[in-house]
């Protein structure tokens, strides 16, 4: 995209890629507000997000035990393949979550243990 000043900034347009920010700041606030109202989407906060991180974990879990019952209960309805991939879904994100936290819990650590 090119703004007025002839910049370049290059924008995440994927739904399924990670954050809604730039990949660079020079961005002006009439351009990101034109954005958000032609997706319709609004900034959130820090708080919305960890909770809408931890609830997408969550429904990749749900959704990994519901097909196992499936497989258990109707075994020619479900391909074994789909409940590998859902299986490795939800182990992978609840890995990644594991990891954030951790890091996340240790950051905080080592700066408030900072003089």
């Amino acid at each position: 995209m090119i703004t007025s000043l002839g910049t370049l900034s290059m924008i995440r347009t994927d739904p399924a890629h990670i954050g809604s920010e730039p990949l660079t700041s020079m961005m002006t606030q009439d351009i990101r507000r034109k954005q958000e109202t032609e997706t319709g989407k609004t900034r959130g906060s820090f708080e919305q997000y960890l909770l809408n991180a931890v609830s997408s974990v969550n429904d990749k879990q749900m959704n990994s035990d519901a097909i196992a019952q499936q497989l258990i209960t109707d075994p020619d309805s479900v391909d074994v393949h789909d409940v590998t991939i859902a299986m490795a879904e939800a182990s992978l994100s609840l890995n990644l979550a594991q990891t954030v936290i951790d890091r996340v819990i240790k950051d905080w650590n080592e700066i408030t243990t900072t003089r």
